[in-house]
């Protein structure tokens, strides 16, 4: 049986203009009142009615993450602080796996939009979603470009390519190539490419620059990569996630290169995950919780005030984990 408002107050011996009044957070009521209603809540497990409250004007306490995949460590472990953060400051969320889907992104944010959620945190891979151009609700992303208006929230990834290319240098690489992405959305990730190709031109080197499909299995990913070490000599190879860089490890070891002898291999991401379970791969870390925290900040600006001017762009500063791969 649903239980109602009404049987609420019955159990607290209130009114239910009281009960709403509790849960709205209106007006002035005793502790005394306000306690009772809260362990009549509890007791009867009352769950108010999110709609109901929004169709009031009142905030539905929900916010909506959309990212491309849980699969990937990195995203995993950004969805769980963003959802322990969001938590303690007393908002649920609905997780959205857009998983590299444009239509499913967009049947997303009618459901978001629907569900009158408070504001929504973005890290879509999807390109030509124009959904968010018009969205009448707070958005923030992370690591991507939506729309102009919506900040972003990003590590340095300009100074995280060139830390890695740095590295490889001063261990002595000089034949340093970059498995990267197609890098075919204006978003702050394609600096990581950047970055690396301009310490190769500073230290007056030839970049070898190789795409790997986010959106290959991992075998495929590994015959590219198989076919890029067979291709050329290389010495120093900086792959842009950590996922790419542990294949290459992997595929280096079924060609016989020894690493970090005749190879030497750098990721992206830095990870927990990563960190316990490869703690030889050098790589380039980024500021999960930092960037969970800032993301969280900036939307609840947004959602006091829908015109509060935010910057474009909120960077922040990455770091070289050492491992024996680099």
């Amino acid at each position: 049986m649903v239980v109602k408002l009404t049987d609420v107050a019955k159990k607290a011996g209130v009114s239910a203009t009281t009960v709403s009044r509790v849960i709205n957070n209106y007006g002035y009521l005793s502790q005394k009142t306000i306690d009772k209603v809260q362990q009549a809540i509890k007791e009867l497990n009352y769950q108010p009615n999110s709609l109901a409250r929004s169709l009031q004007g009142k905030n539905t306490q929900l916010v909506g993450l959309v990212f491309p995949t849980m699969r990937v460590p990195f995203f995993a472990e950004l969805v769980e602080s963003l959802e322990t953060k969001l938590f303690e400051k007393g908002y649920k969320v609905i997780l959205c796996n857009s998983a590299n889907n444009k239509e499913k992104e967009r049947e997303y944010l009618r459901m978001l939009g629907a569900n009158k959620v408070d504001g929504i945190i973005a890290g879509s891979h999807n390109l030509g979603i124009d959904e968010y151009e018009n969205f009448e609700l707070p958005i923030v992303s992370f690591d991507r470009f939506l729309a102009v208006g919506i900040p972003i929230v990003s590590g340095d990834n300009f100074q995280g390519g060139y830390l890695a290319a740095q590295t490889l240098l001063e261990d002595g690489c000089k034949k340093i190539a970059i498995f990267t992405g197609a890098n075919n959305s204006n978003s702050p990730t394609n600096q990581r490419l950047n970055g690396y190709l301009h310490r190769m031109k500073e230290a007056a080197l030839t970049p070898f620059t190789f795409r790997i499909s986010s959106r290959y299995s991992a075998r495929l990913k590994g015959l590219d990569i198989q076919k890029a070490l067979q291709t050329e000599e290389l010495d120093g190879i900086f792959c842009t996630d950590d996922f790419t860089a542990i294949l290459t490890l992997q595929e280096a070891q079924k060609l016989g290169i020894k690493v970090p002898e005749q190879l030497k291999v750098i990721g992206y991401d830095g990870t927990q995950f990563v960190r316990e379970s490869f703690p030889a791969l050098t790589t380039v870390a980024q500021p999960i919780d930092d960037c969970a925290t800032l993301l969280i900040e900036l939307l609840c600006k947004r959602i006091k005030n829908k015109e509060q001017q935010l910057d474009d762009l909120y960077t922040l500063p990455i770091q070289l984990i050492k491992g024996t791969t680099a």
